[in-house]
């Protein structure tokens, strides 16, 4: 396995929404349109974890305001299911956290998502509330997570 991680294309939108259709089928799972759109914003930036030439995985973040200090919010990150449990994950969340670059930095989460919600403590992350019924479709609830500005 040769895994790098570079940036997302729209010509990556497509196989995007297969693993959104893989990772989170009762959750109202984005479409190819959803991920051009959000690929097509000046504040967002999107990381891709490849493969080889095979996409298998993808996060974005956001840059929240127009002047700094500058927050920032995790949009998502999604790997594989075959791929799941060897880092993957985390290397496109550092490198997420790296164009943060020490500000604040905001994001949801599933309440039954055990390992997402380790793998964001294991950064900083703390939750600071609950969204009830934040997944339209399933109904199910999300943390609001924070991670703290860096002391530089």
């Amino acid at each position: 396995m040769n895994v790098t991680i570079d940036g997302l294309t729209d010509a990556d939108a497509e196989r995007c929404a297969e693993l959104e259709a893989l990772l989170f089928p009762g959750d109202d799972p984005w479409p190819t349109a959803a991920f051009v759109r959000e690929l097509a914003a000046d504040h967002n930036h999107y990381v891709a974890a490849r493969d080889d030439d095979t996409l298998i995985g993808y996060g974005g973040i956001s840059r929240l305001g127009r002047t700094p200090p500058f927050e920032y919010e995790i949009h998502t990150i999604g790997v594989d299911p075959a791929y799941q449990g060897r880092g993957i994950g985390r290397r496109m969340l550092d490198e997420l956290l790296k164009i943060a670059g020490g500000g604040v930095v905001h994001l949801e989460v599933r309440t039954d998502n055990a390992t997402a919600i380790g793998l964001y403590r294991s950064v900083g992350f703390t939750e600071v509330g609950l969204r009830r019924r934040y997944y339209r479709v399933s109904g199910a609830d999300a943390y609001t997570m924070r991670r703290e500005a860096l002391s530089q």
